[in-house]
């Protein structure tokens, strides 16, 4: 699992990478088999050194926990976690998460789950934050001082599951056939900047967030530091990670909509700006003003979930494909159309959105 020391001497590769969602606005249930196909229709999308789903609504018995997914190098990373998660939260149920032996996946990490809530009575040096804050800083906390350790998801009813190896054999090795969820993302990795290893592969995660990516994130290192300056610490040494942390911090934490957010990932040019009334060139120069630090420059497509939405994004110039599709209750997003059409033929509609232009869907109930 362990990530190559001198990964910044990693050999840059050309972006390749599929994203695939799917969410049914009436929490209809969508068997893992959907995604699982779609992303191996985008097979040569990857070269297998990542692939990853992440499932919403897979824990209706525990809806109400925080569940963390954790991967370990060793037992004795087992050990030492467990004790900080007993000393932090109330522990409900914990257990090995379900695997199978695959011969595509060598040497894998070992994978546990555990279904926690804070406790009011709990006295510790983050007990003064309210409760997804203090989250927040245990997810941190793990990532940074415990070796061999980390946390690949830690919302409730929802769950991560990622690693080395194309999609469909990741989804193989983790049973997801099994799992049925009203949200799926799934990511097939071709790693540009970065090294294909466990902890870097996607989802992206941070309490009910996740996110899916392809492209490249230029404005990696001032995305990072702005982020530190708000207690989120960026330890995947990949891109992406920092588009979970600001998700988090613009919409849960500033209060900005999913469609701010998205302005402030993709914002209109000075040049445009201009031209707008009023009131839109007031509204966006605060916008850039205020968050040019959270920018994201280069080219991506990403797709956004947390427990009730599903949204795409791709960059303001539109360099990363991006398709949308809807067939009943379902809405579908995708790189490329034909892993859509591979698990619903017959769509109502099928489009492209605009450059910069967010694609929200909302849970109906």
């Amino acid at each position: 699992m362990k990530a190559p020391d001198k990964y910044h001497d990693f050999e840059k590769d050309i972006s390749g990478c599929g994203v695939f969602g799917v969410i049914h606005k009436k929490r209809g249930l969508i068997s893992g088999n959907i995604p699982i196909a779609a992303m191996k229709c985008m097979h040569d999308r990857g070269n297998g050194l990542g692939g990853g789903f992440a499932a919403y609504g897979i824990y209706p018995e525990h809806a109400d926990k925080y569940c963390f997914h954790l991967m370990y190098d060793s037992k004795a990373a087992i050990e030492k976690v467990e004790k900080l998660l007993r000393t932090y939260f109330d522990m409900h149920y914990f257990e090995a998460i379900p695997t199978r032996k695959s011969l595509a996946i060598a040497n894998p990490p070992l994978f546990h789950r555990y279904f926690v809530t804070v406790s009011n009575n709990l006295i510790n040096e983050f007990s003064h934050l309210i409760e997804e804050d203090y989250i927040v800083a245990v997810v941190m906390k793990i990532n940074t001082s415990f070796p061999g350790a980390f946390v690949v998801s830690s919302g409730k009813n929802m769950g991560a599951f990622k690693g080395v190896g194309f999609p469909e054999d990741i989804a193989d090795f983790f049973r997801l056939e099994e799992y049925n969820a009203y949200i799926w993302t799934g990511h097939n990795r071709f790693p540009t900047n970065t090294p294909g290893w466990w902890g870097g592969a996607h989802p992206f995660t941070i309490l009910n967030w996740s996110i899916v990516h392809n492209g490249e994130i230029s404005s990696y290192g001032i995305n990072r530091r702005y982020l530190c300056e708000h207690d989120y610490l960026c330890t995947m040494m990949t891109d992406t990670e920092v588009v979970a942390y600001e998700l988090d911090l613009l919409i849960r934490k500033h209060g900005l909509s999913w469609e701010m957010a998205a302005k402030c990932f993709a914002p209109p040019f000075w040049d445009e700006i201009e031209k707008m009334n009023s009131e839109d060139k007031e509204l966006y120069t605060l916008l850039r003003t205020t968050y040019g630090s959270g920018m994201l420059n280069g080219p991506f497509a990403i797709l956004v979930a947390d427990n009730n939405r599903l949204m795409g994004l791709n960059d303001r110039i539109k360099l990363r494909p991006l398709l949308v599709a809807e067939k009943d209750d379902m809405v579908f997003m995708s790189s490329e159309e034909s892993a859509v059409r591979d698990v619903c033929p017959e769509l109502d509609k099928v489009w492209m959105p605009k450059a910069g232009e967010p694609v929200i869907v909302n849970l109906e109930n």
